[in-house]
């Protein structure tokens, strides 16, 4: 993956959007966190400020909320509230203690209403992340074994295609190193552990980079 610059001289349109999204993150520090009016603001406003309006986040610190599972973003909304998942600088922790409960399935109705995020391609090989996705190996199961079922029975887990790659690498690491928790029955630590740090970046790349079926929530 290729580094981005940014040159705030000339200060380009094409960045705007990052150099926001930026200073907007430094406003949410916690402790920061209610100094900002959101009164006015629609619950799912509030989100926006990271997640964008259109919920394509312009960073790839902050998921893409577009077009994702409903009850995905709810149950991630209730582990930051509960204390059973971190972030760096705790940003979603100040956020969700300051929102309301109640507006919680409407800010996840928005988002997931919202046109699924296009995809990000990279001429990295990602040949084997593919077969990883689509089929798995002999040590771990596909991907979309959980992430592009619908099953009740499963794990609610979120839709990946089309995600920042470098936000895919970020989670996949965090769960390697025991630094997200949150995953029913450990899933996900457990599939991470068996990663190299290639596999994980390869992947990411991979995953990025594809169109999001339609699925059935």
């Amino acid at each position: 993956m290729r580094p981005h610059r940014l040159h705030f001289g000339s200060a380009p349109r094409a960045t705007t959007g990052m150099v926001v999204s930026f200073l907007l993150s430094l406003w949410l520090q916690p402790a920061l966190a209610d100094m900002i009016d959101t009164s006015s603001m629609e619950p799912w406003e509030v989100c926006g400020l990271c997640h964008s309006l259109d919920g394509n986040s312009r960073m790839p610190k902050f998921p893409k909320l577009a077009g994702q599972r409903a009850a995905y973003i709810e149950k991630q909304f209730r582990d930051f509230h509960d204390g059973n998942r971190e972030n760096d600088g705790g940003q979603m922790q100040a956020i969700t203690t300051e929102s309301e409960p109640a507006n919680l399935p409407a800010i996840a109705r928005y988002f997931s209403s919202l046109p699924a995020p296009q995809p990000v391609t990279d001429d990295m090989d990602t040949e084997n992340a593919a077969t990883l996705f689509t089929k798995g190996r002999e040590d771990l199961p596909a991907c979309l074994t959980c992430h592009g079922s619908t099953d009740p029975a499963l794990p609610v887990a979120p839709w990946l295609e089309a995600q920042h790659a470098g936000y895919l690498a970020k989670q996949l690491t965090d769960f390697q190193n025991g630094n997200r928790k949150n995953d029913p029955d450990e899933v996900m630590r457990t599939i991470a552990l068996k990663l190299t740090a290639e596999d994980i970046t390869r992947l990411s790349v991979f995953i990025a980079a594809q169109i999001r079926p339609e699925r059935t929530q």
